[in-house]
């Protein structure tokens, strides 16, 4: 479905770190947008009528760094309490900002916005239905419906004025009503209409204090979503207004992290963002220091970036919007102005390039591991990329989290290499090694230059933007057998590559890429965040055949201690595949991160449920806490599993409930039942021998 838009233009500038300058919004003391930092919050997992229990996790949330503090108000009765919870936080000396989160009840909403110093609303559920009917509208009853559900909000934007209380419109990817969805579809677009519906009430009101956020599970439609809100918003002429960043459901430990990652980092490389939640299945403490890692990388990111040469495009390209020149989003933009950008930013399009051997085409993105800086490589050492040998079987044993490649530079390895996995090796060793036909060559800009000798059906070039020179763009056009490596050492990385896929795309150039990041001396939770970003950001919009992630410049450590990063940098490059949907690899969990309004334990549910499944591939499992993060918050889950009473559970396939109030205790092994149903069960298979030589 089109997305209706004339422009491109989204963020400030595509080529330099520029953050959107948004209107400032009074929240409390403390306010948000405009030239203030950006800010990290959380929501409190405790029942709200538990007045104690949540001011001390409160509390405990303030001293992780959440400078925003949201809980949930269901009903009345909550929202009610939540002047108890305000009055004791601030007799303890708290003055943190509380964020009403309002589903449902607009009498809910009145009341707390005279509490709190916020209030949040979903416009897929505040006045609006969500049954799963499709309803065919007439242009007047669907106009009919709008002025209902205005009316209904207008009493709330009217109290939020007069009590100075902020508002988030927030529009969840898997709550869409059923009359947005039945004029837009399941689409980015329909997510962005129904936060302007409510929008343009509050303009309309004089009313400016609103905050937006565009979130989604899928962080292809979180990404395109939030890019296509803000070309509205310019579009319409109407106030810049800050954007919370988030991914819902992201899930828990590291697949949360890097899936968060992948959707808030793209929008944060791109100057978009004011403030951020990280969705984990952890406790809100937990959420907090990852969404200030993430923030933290930005602080000084346009003293550090090397400027990226301006974008030039072909003269035959369609000219874009000339209107974005005439407000904020263009002003330090000018090349994108009057050029078009060589992709669509709303809507997902990879890039078409030629196969070569299993790269690119329609194949799946491939991973490569360097294992260059190990001395020696054995057997069990290819543990550490996913490859499995059992003396026992004297065998290797397929996993899909086996790397595709490894590139062992100077040293290659010693034995034949189990099947699916092929070897690169530099240049150099290629030729002196005799330019064996299971070796794959890697070279250099100035070597692939040359007129040496090269490989018959596949060689790997290292490229940088700014190596991409006429010369070896014509080389690489009429090469049947190139793969690119496209790295850079630029603080600005995302952007850089962006960049040269831009410049490929806008040359005609069809040759697959590997993305190449390089993380020198960082924590592996930092390397795990950075790379989701630079990586994820790119294939999100449709750019890269594979990814290699590398250390090199650590200094000199124990084997133990590389093959343990090896194997957590070949994970990660899975990791970040399967977050930007681009690779399907292992089972996904979409699991909310837990409120007041939980009906069990979520992190003990999704580890039970987690230990019993994850050896599905590419099975997606919903586990919502209730029925407000229900069906709708799980939006592409094959199933759910969702808590609708105290110890019962609803089991659903896709968004279709299949079994209601189960006993909590047998709902896992009838979700397995639903699923071996299905033919999507498979018996987890064990190794007969521990793996070892």
């Amino acid at each position: 479905m089109t997305t209706a838009s004339a422009s491109k233009i989204y963020c400030p500038s595509l080529t330099q770190y520029q953050r959107r300058l948004s209107r400032e919004v009074k929240i409390g003391d403390l306010p948000m947008g405009g030239l203030n930092p950006i800010r990290v919050q959380s929501m409190t997992t405790v029942d709200t009528m538990d007045t104690l229990g949540s001011v001390e996790q409160t509390l405990r949330m303030v001293e992780a760094g959440c400078e925003y503090v949201r809980i949930t108000a269901p009903s009345v009765k909550e929202a009610q309490n939540l002047l108890e919870i305000k009055k004791e936080l601030r007799k303890r000396g708290c003055s943190v900002p509380l964020i009403a989160d309002i589903h449902f009840t607009p009498n809910a909403a009145e009341l707390a916005a005279r509490i709190v110093e916020k209030v949040r609303v979903n416009p897929g559920n505040y006045a609006d239905k969500k049954k799963f009917d499709v309803i065919d509208y007439t242009d007047s009853s669907y106009a009919a419906e709008v002025e209902r559900i205005r009316e209904r909000f207008r009493p709330l934007v009217q109290i939020c004025k007069q009590y100075g209380t902020a508002m988030r419109i927030g529009t969840n990817h898997g709550s869409l009503s059923d009359r947005i969805l039945s004029r837009y579809g399941d689409t980015p677009l329909g997510m962005v209409e129904s936060a302007l519906e409510f929008l343009r009430l509050c303009e309309e009101e004089n009313y400016y204090d609103v905050v937006l956020s565009m979130k989604a599970s899928n962080t292809q439609v979180m990404v395109q979503a939030y890019r296509l809100l803000v070309q509205k918003l310019d579009e319409e002429g109407l106030q810049p207004y800050p954007l919370h960043l988030g991914v819902t459901e992201a899930g828990e430990a590291e697949d949360g992290r890097i899936k968060s990652a992948v959707g808030i980092g793209t929008l944060l490389e791109d100057g978009l963002g004011d403030t951020v939640r990280v969705s984990l299945t952890e406790a809100p403490e937990a959420e907090a220091p990852v969404a200030k890692a993430l923030i933290d990388r930005y602080t000084t990111r346009a003293a550090e970036a090397r400027p990226i040469k301006p974008l030039v495009v072909s003269s035959q390209l369609s000219v874009g919007s000339e209107k974005a020149a005439q407000n904020n989003l263009a002003t330090n933009n000018e090349q994108l102005t009057t050029k078009q950008i060589p992709i669509d930013p709303f809507q997902y399009f990879r890039r078409y390039t030629r196969e070569v051997q299993n790269l690119g085409g329609q194949n799946v993105p491939r991973v490569m591991v360097d294992i260059s800086r190990l001395s020696a490589v054995e057997y069990a050492d290819l543990r550490a990329v996913g490859h499995l040998y059992s003396a026992f079987l004297d065998k290797f044993q397929m996993n899909d989290l086996g790397a595709d490649y490894v590139y062992s530079g100077q040293r290659p390895v010693p034995f034949m290499l189990p099947n699916g996995l092929k070897e690169v090796v530099d240049y150099s060793a290629w030729v002196d090694g005799g330019a064996r036909a299971d070796h794959y060559p890697v070279l250099t800009a100035a070597e692939y230059a040359g007129s040496g000798a090269k490989h018959a059906e596949l060689n790997f070039v290292f490229q940088t933007l700014d190596s991409l020179t006429p010369a070896a763009l014509d080389q690489l056009r009429q090469d049947t057998t190139a793969v690119l490596i496209l790295r850079t050492d630029n603080a600005h990385a995302m952007p850089e590559i962006r960049r040269a896929f831009f410049e490929l795309l806008n040359e005609g150039i069809t040759n697959p890429v590997i993305i190449q990041r390089q993380y020198p001396e960082l924590t592996p939770e930092q390397t795990q965040l950075y790379a989701a970003t630079d990586v994820g950001g790119l294939l999100l919009d449709g750019l890269g055949d594979g990814v290699i992630l590398s250390t090199e410049l650590l200094p000199e450590r124990p084997k133990e201690e590389w093959l343990q990063t090896l194997d957590q940098l070949n994970q990660l490059s899975f990791g970040i595949l399967q977050a930007a949907r681009t690779r399907m690899s292992k089972t996904e969990y979409i699991s909310c991160p837990s409120c007041g309004r939980t009906l069990f334990d979520l992190q003990e549910t999704t580890a039970m449920i987690r230990k019993r499944t994850d050896h599905l591939k590419g099975v997606k499992i919903g586990i919502m806490g209730c029925i407000v993060n229900g069906p709708g918050e799980m939006a592409d889950a094959d199933y759910g599993y969702v808590g609708v009473g105290k110890g019962k559970i609803a089991l659903y396939r896709g968004q279709e409930v299949i079994k209601k109030a189960v006993p909590e205790e047998q709902a896992v092994d009838q979700l397995i039942e639903l699923m071996r149903e299905d033919g999507k069960w498979i018996e987890p298979v064990t190794l007969e021998e521990p793996v070892g030589v």
